[in-house]
């Protein structure tokens, strides 16, 4: 049977393959070498990058449906690894490989989830890149799912990991601004109209593959790779994009969880294109006791505003954060102290992994990681439906939103439909 069939029947077959893998046990968690697989190779190659920097770690398979990507991924991990790895064009054929430890998954977020609940019931860990699912829905049940299969299961907001960060977020806490009522997060970049790439897909693609659980479009080709972030039907926007790594540090540093209420209001102002989302726009969010916002300019800059990635607002003072540092200041705007560290993916994929060796636990496990995910959800139902979302933080539910529970799930290829 040819590759494109054998994939063809794959999909046919639904559930019967997707949905239900063998059933494999997970490595002890004292094994000396960890052995992983990365699944997509644009955001997937910090991954590797990060890995092979790491002791006791393997690279055993790389998956892309790419084929230039992929052979750039088998290239690089040659060069720095001594044990073999195999690329393959499918992650799932792989799953039933007994000696892999864990996945991580860099895919578009319409296969987070999806990926992800089929790693875990093949009895892996998981490493999922924000925002780890597509819709409020998917939050709920890769959770699920890392309950039930009792695996270890991080999603990839890096500042968790941090150190300046962490003894940033400590020491206010602390009490080193006194009582904190507000914070702020903002993110902002040079976009370009989509359609105009900077760079087109590099090889051979298997578009089936690539679109996997969500229903088929015809124009797919002009959102593969990137532009798929800003439609409705693939992405999430510049909110789950870059927001969530911003407003996870917010909720952190305030103690906070889901928001009584939120909206989230903004539009597609720079170009005349195919976005769905805004490029310009800003999210609110009322916890009741504190509030915070997340602020946009997608397609300009700001240089003279030089924003930092969020800001918290107490009785006593003020703390920023930039890059991996945290800089305090007090009621009159001037600088007490800092804190600083290394940033990037390694740290955070290091606790990962010394998590599977029952070394540490995870600094952000995947029902804290989804917390945050769900603010830029909320946003997104905000925007969507033109409302303020109001939000019950205890059933977890929206509160008299009738057109907000038509986005809480998606609707999914046939032949590829996702369970827990």
């Amino acid at each position: 049977m040819k590759r494109r069939d054998l994939l063809t029947s794959m999909a046919t077959l639904g559930t019967g393959y997707l949905l239900l893998p063998t059933m494999a046990a997970a490595a002890p968690a004292n094994k000396d070498t960890v052995q992983v697989a990365v699944v997509a190779l644009s955001r997937g190659m910090a991954h590797v990058k990060a890995l092979l920097t790491l002791p006791g770690v393997t690279i055993k398979y790389l998956a892309e449906v790419d084929e230039a990507r992929l052979a750039k991924g088998l290239k690089a991990v040659a060069e720095k690894q001594k044990e073999p790895c195999k690329g393959v064009t499918d992650f799932r054929t792989f799953l039933d490989d007994k000696d892999l430890d864990a996945v991580f998954i860099a895919t578009p977020n319409f296969w987070h989830t999806p990926a992800a609940l089929l790693c875990m019931a093949a009895g892996k860990h998981v490493y999922v890149e924000k925002p780890g699912s597509q819709n409020p829905r998917e939050a709920e049940m890769i959770v699920e799912s890392a309950r039930k299969y009792d695996r270890l299961c991080q999603m990839g907001n890096q500042r968790r990991s941090w150190p300046g960060i962490i003894e940033g977020i400590a020491k206010m806490q602390a009490g080193a601004i006194g009582k904190v009522h507000y914070g702020k997060a903002w993110y902002d970049a040079r976009r370009k109209a989509i359609g105009n790439r900077t760079q087109a897909p590099e090889g051979k693609i298997d578009l089936n593959l690539w679109q996997g659980p969500v229903p088929e479009r015809e124009d797919v080709l002009d959102y593969v790779h990137y532009d798929w972030h800003w439609r409705f039907h693939y992405g999430n926007g510049e909110l789950a994009n870059n927001g969530v790594h911003s407003l996870d540090v917010v909720r952190w540093g305030l103690g906070v969880d889901y928001p009584e209420k939120v909206t989230y209001l903004g539009g597609r102002y720079w170009f005349e294109d195919k976005q769905e989302f805004p490029d310009s726009g800003t999210a609110v969010y009322d916890f009741g006791k504190c509030g915070a916002s997340w602020e946009q300019s997608s397609c300009h800059a700001s240089p003279v505003e030089k924003h930092a990635t969020c800001a918290f607002y107490g009785e006593g003072g003020s703390m920023y954060v930039t890059g991996s540092k945290c800089v305090f200041y007090d009621d009159k705007g001037v600088q007490t102290s800092e804190t600083d560290g290394p940033g990037g993916d390694v740290g955070h994929i290091a606790n990962f992994i010394d998590a599977i060796r029952g070394k540490a636990k995870l600094n952000s496990e995947i029902e804290v990681g989804q917390v945050s995910a769900m603010l830029c959800h909320l946003g997104n139902i905000a925007l969507r439906t033109s409302s303020v979302v109001q939000f019950d933080p205890k059933t977890k539910k929206l509160i008299n939103l009738p057109e907000g529970e038509k986005l809480w799930a998606r609707e999914y290829r046939k032949g590829w439909e996702v369970k827990v």
